[in-house]
């Protein structure tokens, strides 16, 4: 009787949220070289490795010096990558710390490196002159929640020179009691005044100012086992402090959570900027910037999308891009790059993560799965 009833309610869930298979990615055998010639570009645009064998390189910050600082989440390390020889490849890689509490998340400031683990920021600082030696870090604060469900933070100083820092859920769908949850916050670089600045945002790992407005665009991953095609993926734009974003009640805008949607009306909070797709898993953004690209992909803004694992047919493991007009509505969602995708074998040998711009106006992409940071340039 009892495994009977067990029965019965795994089919009565799988009938309400949809059940589909658990499928994430299994790194493939490459044989030696990355497949780069796999992947599409626009016309003029090239792609190369900047730097291998960076284990599961994840979020980037670049100095204004040249040093490229990459955290992880699953290796617990971060790097300092140098192209000494100015060939656009890095060829020194330093160690700053290993065995970190998913380390994922690096800001560089006032020539100070802040890395952000699960529940600490922690501070290296004058970083550049003691690259290569053994250094401990200062912790500048520790009372984020310790939970490592969606744990990981990305973190960047926004033009008002504070740094901010997103809290994830601790779930796939809930209300959760602390407040601090489903959030971005943010903090002066000492580790003072810490305040929620938006809300309802399920897990950001990525966002950015415009250029021109100064307004926070940021990525947010939707809410799994709802089904193969809902809810979207977002892109939102911030239009002022302390929003809300829906989160849990409200998905993609327009779709109200079956669990606790009747709660609040999507009308309540602020709608995507950009509906991106199903399960794509947004992380990274950046807006063009520099002169190297052309002059029409000036009104754009770059997703790296990680890719889903809750989905039947895999989707996302690209780059896309969003126009963005001059009052700032967003439209126009299409491929940048494809090709780590092998749609035909549902094979995946790439995982774009976070973008970074070098001082030439070229971008750097890391990957976590391919374990490598890319260069892409445009030659006209």
């Amino acid at each position: 009787m009892r495994v009977f009833s067990l029965c019965c309610i795994v089919m009565i869930c799988c009938s309400m949220l949809s059940c589909i298979t658990y499928n994430p990615p299994k790194k493939k055998d490459l044989g030696g070289d990355l497949p780069l010639d796999s992947l599409v570009l626009p016309d003029g645009f090239k792609i190369e490795v900047y730097a291998d064998n960076v284990v599961n390189a994840r979020s980037m910050a670049l100095s204004p010096s040249g040093t490229l600082f990459v955290g992880t989440r699953d290796e617990g390390s971060v790097y300092a990558l140098k192209d000494l020889n100015g060939n656009m490849q890095a060829d020194t890689m330093f160690t700053l710390m290993t065995k970190g509490n998913m380390p994922n998340g690096v800001a560089f400031k006032d020539g100070d490196l802040y890395v952000a683990e699960v529940n600490r920021i922690l501070k290296f600082s004058d970083v550049e002159n003691t690259l290569g030696q053994e250094v401990e870090p200062e912790v500048v604060y520790d009372e984020y929640p310790t939970e490592k469900h969606h744990g990981w933070k990305y973190i960047a100083f926004g033009p008002d020179d504070k740094l901010y820092v997103p809290v994830g859920a601790p779930c796939n769908i809930c209300e959760s009691e602390d407040k601090i949850f489903n959030t971005i916050t943010r903090l002066n670089k000492d580790g003072t005044d810490l305040e929620i600045v938006q809300e309802g945002v399920r897990n950001t790992v990525g966002f950015t100012w415009h250029p021109q407005t100064g307004e926070l665009w940021f990525t947010d991953n939707g809410r799994d086992r709802m089904g193969n095609d809902i809810p979207s993926c977002e892109l939102n734009r911030a239009t002022a402090d302390f929003q809300h974003f829906g989160y849990p009640y409200c998905h993609q805008g327009d779709l109200a959570d079956p669990e606790f949607g009747d709660k609040h009306p999507c009308a309540d909070f602020i709608s995507p900027a950009q509906n991106l797709g199903p399960h794509v898993a947004p992380l990274g953004c950046e807006f063009v910037g520099g002169q190297m690209f052309p002059a029409s992909f000036g009104n754009k803004l770059l997703v790296a999308e990680h890719g889903s694992w809750n989905r039947d047919d895999k989707i996302g493991y690209r780059l896309t891009m969003v126009d963005v007009d001059g009052n700032s509505n967003a439209s126009n969602y299409q491929d940048f790059i494809t090709g780590w995708l092998e749609e035909e074998e549902d094979d995946v040998w790439g995982r774009p993560v976070d973008m970074e711009w070098l001082p030439d106006g070229s971008l750097l992409v890391s990957d976590d799965f391919a374990d490598v940071i890319y260069r892409v340039s445009y030659e006209g």
